[in-house]
């Protein structure tokens, strides 16, 4: 199969309207990870993705009255631009069918470039069924976002470009998946031209489809997908691109939300560019890889690896949670729970331990006349150090829990911190993921049994299609059952924080 897709890559015409990218070192991260990496800057491209490359060769090779008659797909993101591009260079009608949530910048990128927007459902998969019912009305033809080989064709020459633009011995390229139309693509040119190149995927670890699919040996559908890496949120992957994956991926890395973080800063430092999530997810991985074969004693040292840096459409306004969380994912800070006793000079005693770290988070509130409760970000050097931090105040007498990896505590507690209320008895504690969209509020509000009280709530702003929301809620034990099936009709993302203990603590 890589034989037949090698030809279709040599011979795609992507060259019309994309460029070929640069092959940049990364110094500074380079220089900390020992190792050469290597950006292919995808993210130069006119429509800031890599996603313009599948979809123009799609579309160049279409008939004369297969132009006339027009294209049509369903995105709300980079595969939705690229289309509306080529549509406008090969002088055809674009119909791009986005669902309702999707910001309005994208929505005017896409009108911007010609495209005919129009909005249908409240996810991709309902514009997806949508467009499908517009192609056989209007006899459009549809250009899949992944699982067609004309589009993992295309996608394929940022691997034809990455060997002829470095000649020498490649350890490993790490390529973000989706729905595997990326992958697919460099992974077939690779291993049918340097079959001794390893090609890693990478994805986050609440859209981990196709390591799913290649671990059970069939496509898995997701009940959900996280929303942060919004390019590669994807239920299930493609027909097509999973049988060449099965083929030519070597293995899938999973890293989190700060991991990504972390990368779209690095790539910052080294570029000053900005990568969406997605497009930071390589990067992310490559850093993941290295660490692991530390970790196990192998160490990876003095090799080139390249990441393929494959988007930058990022939402300015999600800038903010994504310096946030950095701090934590380069593991630059560290948060802690500490208890203190209410007696003279224990406050102070307190704060000599601290010493001259640099506090990044500081909330203090009485407690009763006993204790008191600290929530305390501290900036550390390493991922040990938290640790070594957490035994130093124990020792001392402090009763303390290390809030590093609790999602809770980063994305709610911290701004938070209030101290207990009397009247919020029989409270339950719940986080939820809402949409970025107008009236998701009020169908929670709708779907609730009049008599559940809300005792908590917290949302900040962080621009992504998700609103991260606390929720604390006094039910009646009785009505528990009735509030799970409030849970399951919902159909937001939700987590029971209840016996969460910086809950406990601090709220």
């Amino acid at each position: 199969m890589t034989t037949s897709y090698l030809k279709k890559i040599l011979t795609s015409r992507v060259y019309d309207l994309a460029v070929e990218t640069p092959l940049e070192l990364a110094p500074t991260l380079s220089d900390r990870t020992g190792n050469r990496i290597y950006l292919k800057r995808e993210d130069m491209q006119s429509v800031f993705s890599f996603k313009l490359r599948g979809a123009y060769n799609k579309m160049a090779q279409l008939t004369p009255a297969q132009l006339r008659r027009g294209v049509i797909c369903a995105s709300a993101g980079n595969h939705a631009q690229g289309v509306a591009l080529s549509a406008k260079t090969l002088g055809c009608r674009a119909v791009i069918v986005m669902p309702t949530t999707t910001p309005a910048l994208k929505i005017e990128a896409v009108r911007a470039r010609g495209g005919e927007v129009v909005l249908s459902g409240e996810s991709y998969s309902d514009a997806y069924q949508h467009a499908l019912h517009l192609e056989k009305k209007e006899k459009l033809t549809f250009v899949h976002p992944f699982d067609d080989p004309e589009v993992i064709a295309g996608q394929g020459t940022i691997a034809m470009e990455i060997l002829r633009q470095h000649a020498g011995p490649i350890h490993a390229v790490f390529v973000a998946i989706g729905g595997g139309g990326l992958i697919g693509g460099i992974g077939a040119y690779i291993k049918a031209v340097r079959p001794d190149i390893k090609v890693i995927g990478v994805q986050t670890t609440d859209s981990d489809a196709m390591a799913r699919s290649l671990k059970a040996g069939r496509r898995v559908v997701l009940s959900d997908v996280g929303l942060f890496s919004d390019g590669t949120a994807v239920k299930q992957v493609g027909e097509e691109t999973f049988r060449l994956a099965k083929q030519v991926v070597d293995e899938v890395l999973l890293v989190d939300t700060d991991d990504v973080c972390t990368a779209i800063k690095d790539v910052f430092t080294d570029t000053r560019s900005i990568l969406e999530p997605a497009g930071a997810l390589a990067v992310a991985g490559a850093k993941a890889y290295i660490a692991r074969a530390a970790k196990a004693r192998q160490p990876v040292r003095d090799q080139t690896l390249v990441a393929i840096a494959c988007g930058a459409n990022m939402n300015f306004d999600r800038l903010r949670f994504v310096a946030e969380r950095a701090e934590v994912g380069e593991a630059h800070e560290a948060v802690f729970a500490v208890t203190i006793p209410e007696e003279r000079g224990s406050f102070k005693r307190f704060c000599q331990l601290v010493g001259a770290r640099a506090v990044t988070e500081f909330n203090y509130r009485i407690s009763d006349d006993k204790e008191a409760h600290v929530f305390v970000g501290l900036q550390v050097a390493d991922r040990d150090e938290p640790e070594k931090i957490s035994k130093l105040f124990k020792k001392q007498g402090f009763k303390t829990i290390d809030l590093t990896q609790d999602e809770l505590a980063k994305l709610h507690i911290r701004h938070l911190v209030g101290g207990k209320s009397a009247h919020a008895g029989n409270e339950i504690l719940y986080r939820f993921e809402f949409p970025e969209r107008p009236g998701a509020l009020m169908r929670f509000l709708d779907s609730m049994a009049p008599n559940w009280n809300i005792s908590l709530f917290h949302y900040r702003s962080q621009g992504g299609d998700v609103g991260r929301v606390l929720v604390g809620l006094q039910v009646p034990k009785q009505e528990m059952k009735a509030f799970r099936a409030f849970l399951a009709t919902l159909g937001y993302r939700a987590w029971d924080e209840s016996e969460n203990p910086a809950y406990k603590l601090f709220l």
